[in-house]
């Protein structure tokens, strides 16, 4: 890209480029939110196997990129995360590592990573702040995605401390929108619901939503995480990572997600709660004070209003999706 106005360009390179928050930040570029002075390139697990070195190496090579959003990671729900957690653990690792070391060995200025509140400790005092990532173990059902998350919060001190590099991470609370990954058996739980509201419109058949539906949650809707990313990656100058999250007071339990989900999709059946099946952790109620003193004019879209356009794009692009 050519200089705009004596403005050095950035070239920026976003790993998981084509997932649920890559996509989000595609759009956010192309609606208006992207500068003259940025090129945006998104890359997906096609153009590169990030848990391979060499691969990781010759990406940055390629690309040359003076700032980097690594959102590349091997995600899913609850009941993915029991059955693999030393898959997640060994894959994410290597990921992480491969992506801090080659943005090192090229110089770039600045990299923003995204990390998940599950890395939070299983036991702590509510809300949890950024100050509390290592206070203790993370819960039993997803410690290997937890600790290969937390362990990049330790990468970035360490390239900061060591070589001065300005790596940081973003904490988000539970993202969901378009473009997410609507399995049910392996995808998060508000896409996840949807997916099943929707065969269960199309079938006639009750709702069955896996587990007591009390667990509560902090959803943040993928577009508005994509406009914080922006801002992380131009002004946020700080190594220690940050959360992007709605409102404590926003925070909404399973049941009132399905019923949103439910009257966003004109769903009129039975609702049916499967105790059997594990909540995962009762809670994990984030801080966004953080972030309020950075932005407190920040307008997040309204929960309902959000479940809304995503239901509308689950059914407009059923075919296609990821389910």
């Amino acid at each position: 890209m050519t200089e705009t106005a004596g403005l050095v360009p950035k070239r920026i390179l976003v790993t998981g480029g084509t997932g649920l928050v890559g996509r989000a930040i595609e759009k956010v570029v192309a609606d208006g939110e992207g500068r003259p002075d940025e090129e945006w390139i998104f890359v997906s697990s096609r153009d590169a196997d990030l848990t391979n070195a060499a691969e990781t190496k010759a990406l940055f090579e390629q690309h040359k990129p003076t700032h980097v959003i690594h959102l590349a990671a091997m995600v899913g729900g609850l009941f993915k995360n029991i059955r693999y957690n030393l898959d997640f653990w060994r894959r994410n690792i290597h990921i992480n590592d491969n992506v801090l070391h080659s943005a090192y060995e090229m110089g770039v200025q600045k990299v923003v990573s995204c990390l998940s509140t599950c890395i939070f400790p299983d036991k702590t005092t509510y809300p949890i702040d950024e100050s509390m990532i290592h206070n203790g173990p993370p819960h039993s059902s997803n410690f290997g995605y937890s600790y290969a998350k937390r362990m990049i919060d330790i990468q970035n001190r360490g390239y900061f401390e060591q070589h001065g590099c300005r790596f940081t991470a973003v904490i988000p609370t539970n993202v969901f929108g378009p473009h997410d990954n609507f399995n049910i058996e392996d995808g998060h739980v508000l896409p996840g619901l949807i997916h099943k509201v929707y065969l269960a419109k199309h079938t006639g058949s009750a709702l069955t939503v896996w587990g007591t539906g009390k667990p509560r949650r902090q959803f943040i809707y993928s577009l508005d995480l994509a406009r914080l990313f922006l801002w992380v990656l131009r002004e946020y100058d700080e190594v220690e990572p940050i959360i992007l999250s709605v409102g404590e007071d926003d925070e909404v339990s399973i049941r009132e997600a399905a019923e949103a989900i439910m009257e966003a999709m004109d769903f009129r059946g039975e609702l049916v709660f499967d105790a059997t099946k594990a909540d995962g952790q009762f809670k994990k109620t984030a801080s966004n004070a953080k972030l309020r003193h950075y932005l407190p004019s920040f307008q997040f879209t309204p929960f309902r209003q959000a479940v809304k356009e995503t239901c509308a794009w689950f059914s407009t692009n059923y075919a296609n999706a990821r389910k």
